[in-house]
């Protein structure tokens, strides 16, 4: 398979949302994705027991699925920038005919990505890291730009974070960050079987997303949007206890920046 440690994690997101795709009740439906777990060789069994990754995967997807879908609405033509985009299947998703997309990854990780989705007219994958500034030399700017940032910062450190918002400062004049953030709690003490078995430890965040603009001060923080809005629709009960602050305050969250 010729992937090592937080590569290996593209596989599990993906077999959460192909798993879910495949209920009964979901929230959302991927065909993408199921077609690429039934063609991919890997050992899935750690996953397919880990619903605590699968149940932070769903509510994520279910939370950045309605805002990315949102800003797509208010901005047709946009051009979207998905960072260390993995095996991300959202623009087959979300595609309204007239966006353009691209994908940045490592170039093992986007090599393995165009083996089972290829690239179209309006989809392009780059082999970059998401702290090389040459990747955005090769993004053509359509009108409105919006960066995801999704399932990345919590394995790096608050350098690489600062980098990765400078580079997009310095190439783009306006623009808006979706930048997925683990609380610092979390950081410590999550435990997620299938995500250890990749030799993959979390590494970094902070409590509140207003704390980004420390990094670089030509960005406006918006709101934070807590993923456990997204498991109060996947699984509605959980509304009993997630507005519960010390509970509420351990769950990821998207930061929304402006420029």
């Amino acid at each position: 398979m010729n992937l090592e440690g937080v590569e290996k994690t593209m596989l599990l997101t993906l077999f959460a949302k192909a798993k879910h795709s495949q209920e009964k009740n979901h929230k959302f439906y991927d065909s993408k994705a199921i077609e690429v777990i039934s063609k991919v060789d890997y050992d899935f069994s750690k996953a397919e027991k880990d619903t605590q990754m699968q149940f932070g995967t769903i509510s994520r997807t279910i939370v950045l699925d309605k805002m990315v879908g949102d800003y797509i609405n208010a901005h047709p033509e946009c051009t979207i920038v998905n960072i260390a985009s993995g095996m991300d299947t959202r623009f087959n998703r979300l595609d309204n005919g007239r966006i353009n997309w691209y994908n940045v990854d490592l170039e093992n990780s986007a090599r393995y990505r165009l083996k089972y989705i290829e690239d179209t007219e309006r989809v392009k994958t780059l082999a970059y890291s998401a702290m090389d500034p040459n990747w955005a030399d090769e993004i053509i700017i359509r009108k409105d730009v919006l960066f995801i940032v999704e399932g990345l910062t919590m394995y790096l450190n608050q350098g690489d974070v600062e980098d990765i918002i400078n580079i997009i400062d310095s190439n783009f004049d306006k623009c808006t960050i979706f930048m997925e953030i683990m609380p610092p709690a979390s950081v410590k003490k999550t435990k997620e079987v299938s995500i250890e078995d990749t030799d993959t430890k979390f590494t970094w965040g902070v409590d509140k997303g207003h704390e980004l603009t420390k990094f670089n001060g030509n960005f406006k923080w918006i709101r934070d949007v807590n993923l456990f809005d997204g498991s109060n629709v996947y699984k509605p009960i959980t509304r009993l206890f997630t507005w519960i602050p010390p509970i509420r305050n351990r769950m990821d969250y998207i930061a929304v920046l402006e420029k």
